[in-house]
C-alpha cells in the first residue's frame, strides 16, 4: 500500500463495484491487454430504474462526472491529438507520441478522486468509467484523447479470441504465490478435434435498454452514443497456451508438428467462424475512434472505414485488425512463420488494417512480418534491441514502442534514468513513425506520483529531442 496508505479506498472502490474488474482491465488481467477505460465492450446489462429512486444522489454525481467530461472533450486540443493520432498511423511526419494504459488502479487513488460515491451497483461502473479517465486527463494524459460523449456498449459477444471453445482449462495454483500454471489437456488429434466455435450472441433489447438509461442519465449534460465492436484481440497462442502448454508447445513443434498444426486448424476455422457471424449479425462498428489497436495506441485514420462503408453493414475491413504471437519470443523467424503467424495473416488480412504483436521481441521479425499485405503497426518491446528494429521497420510501418514499466516499480524512484532511458530510444528512432505505449504496469509502489512524473518527463522528452 505504500506510505501514503491510498491502496485501501481503492480496494473499497473495486470491491464494491466487481464489474470495475473487467471494464478497466487492472494490471494483474493480462488476457485484457488491448482494453482502455475507453474501448471496452459491455457484455452486461443496466439495471437501473428499479433502483434509482432509492439512490436519486446517484444521477446528479454521474451528471457532474459527464459535466466535466463534456467541457474536458471540447477543449481544442482533443482534436488537435486526435489529428496526430491520424497522422502517426497514416505514417506521416510527427512527434513521438505517447499513450499509457493498463494501470495499477488499486494503487493511484490519491484526495479520494477515485472514491466511488453512486451507491446503485449498476451506476458504479458508470462513475468508475468516468472517474478514471478525468484522473488520467488531470495528472497523466500524454497524448489521450477525451470525447464529449459517453458510449454505450454492446451486450453480446465474443469480443476476443479469449472464450469458450468447448475445452476446460486445468489451473496450477500455489497457496503462497500469485502466478497460475497451466496442464496440458491436448495430447492427441483427437484433443485438438474438441475445439469448438463459441457462440456467438446480441441482445438487442439489453443493448437498446442500456442505451435508453444512459439517456435518461445524461440528458441536457452530455450526449450518448451507442458503438458495437469497434476493435478486438485476437491472438490465437494466447487462448491455445492456457491448453498446451509452453514446454509441449516448444517440444512437439519439432516432434509433433502435425498436432500443432491440427490445433491450429482447428482454432483458427472457429476464429473465422465467430468473425463471420459477428458481420453478418451486425455487431460490428466502423474502427477508426478512440481505443487502443492491438497493444498500441489509438485508431484515429482517415483510412477507415473503406471507400464504399455502409453503416448498416459493417465489415470486418472497416476495422483495424491485430494479433501476436507472444509465446513464440523464443522460437525462430521460420517457426514462428509455420506454426504462428501462416496462421494469423488470413485472419488479419480480412480487416483494413492491422497491428502486430505485444511483449514479444521482434526486431529480428519485421522481415517475415512484411508478408502480412496490410500490416500498418508493429510492437516494439523492451526487450528489442532499438537500433536494429528502428533499421528493420524504417517509415514503413509504425515503431510502437514499449518503454520498460520496470522504472516505476524500482525500490528507490529515479527520474534521471527514466529521461536518459526515454531520451536514448527517441534519438535513435528519429526517422521512425513511434509511439511510445507504457503498458503492464505492475506496481508505482503506492505513489502515483510515479506515473505522473514519467508522463510529464515522456512528453518533455518527445516534444524536445
Amino acid at each position: 500500500p505504500g506510505a501514503s496508505g491510498q491502496r485501501r479506498n481503492t480496494l473499497h472502490l473495486i470491491a464494491d463495484a466487481p464489474l470495475c474488474l473487467r471494464l478497466y482491465n487492472l494490471s494483474w488481467f493480462h488476457d485484457s491487454s488491448q482494453c482502455t477505460v475507453r474501448d471496452v465492450h459491455a457484455t452486461f446489462r443496466i439495471d437501473m430504474e428499479l433502483s434509482m429512486s432509492e439512490h436519486a444522489g446517484d444521477r446528479e454525481i454521474l451528471r457532474e462526472l459527464g459535466r466535466r467530461k463534456f467541457e474536458i472533450g471540447n477543449l481544442p486540443v482533443q482534436k488537435e491529438k486526435a489529428g496526430l493520432w491520424s497522422r502517426l498511423n497514416g505514417l506521416k511526419s510527427v512527434r513521438p507520441l505517447v499513450w499509457i494504459s493498463q494501470v495499477p488502479w488499486h494503487e493511484m487513488n490519491w484526495n479520494n478522486e477515485l472514491t466511488m460515491l453512486c451507491q446503485n451497483p449498476d451506476m458504479r461502473w458508470i462513475e468508475a468509467e468516468l472517474r478514471i479517465e478525468l484522473y488520467q486527463w488531470d495528472h497523466f494524459p500524454g497524448d489521450m484523447v477525451v470525447e464529449p460523449v459517453i458510449y454505450s456498449g454492446i451486450v453480446g459477444g465474443p469480443d476476443s479470441t479469449y472464450n469458450d471453445y468447448g475445452l476446460i482449462e486445468q489451473h496450477v495454483r500455489h497457496d503462497d504465490g500469485q502466478d497460475v500454471g497451466y496442464l496440458p489437456i491436448i495430447h492427441t488429434e483427437a484433443d485438438a478435434d474438441k475445439i469448438r466455435t463459441p457462440r456467438v450472441w446480441f441482445d438487442h433489447e439489453a443493448t437498446e435498454k442500456n442505451f435508453q438509461t444512459l439517456l435518461r442519465v445524461f440528458d441536457g449534460v452530455i450526449p450518448v452514443q451507442k458503438r458495437l465492436i469497434a476493435h478486438q484481440w485476437h491472438s490465437p497462442w494466447d487462448q491455445i497456451i492456457h491448453w498446451y502448454g509452453i514446454e509441449q508447445l516448444y517440444t512437439d513443434m519439432y516432434d509433433r508438428p502435425q498436432l500443432v498444426h491440427r490445433i491450429l486448424r482447428n482454432f483458427t476455422r472457429a476464429l473465422n467462424e465467430v468473425l463471420d457471424q459477428q458481420e453478418a449479425l451486425g455487431m460490428l462498428e466502423a474502427g477508426n475512434g478512440n481505443y487502443s489497436v492491438g497493444s498500441g495506441g489509438p485508431g484515429y485514420t482517415d483510412e477507415l472505414p473503406q471507400p464504399d462503408f455502409n453503416p448498416a453493414h459493417v465489415r470486418l475491413k472497416d476495422q483495424w485488425g491485430c494479433s501476436t504471437g507472444q509465446i513464440f519470443s523464443e522460437v525462430s523467424p521460420g517457426m514462428h512463420e509455420e506454426f504462428c503467424l501462416q496462421y494469423e495473416r488470413p485472419v488479419m488480412e480480412r480487416f483494413g488494417l492491422t497491428y502486430y504483436g505485444c511483449c514479444e521481441p521482434l526486431h529480428k521479425k519485421v522481415g517475415m512480418l512484411r508478408s502480412v499485405k496490410n500490416l500498418r503497426k508493429i510492437s516494439m518491446s523492451p526487450w528489442i534491441n532499438v537500433a536494429e528494429g528502428s533499421e528493420q521497420i524504417g517509415k514503413d510501418f509504425v515503431f510502437s514502442y514499449k518503454p520498460n514499466p520496470a522504472h516505476l516499480g524500482m525500490l528507490g524512484w529515479n527520474a534521471d534514468l527514466v529521461r536518459t532511458y526515454l531520451s536514448d530510444v527517441v534519438r535513435q528512432t528519429r526517422e521512425n513513425c513511434v509511439e511510445l505505449i507504457l503498458k503492464d504496469i505492475t506496481t508505482v509502489r503506492g505513489e502515483p506520483q510515479r506515473l505522473w512524473e514519467w508522463a510529464k518527463i515522456a512528453f518533455e522528452v518527445v516534444n524536445s529531442e
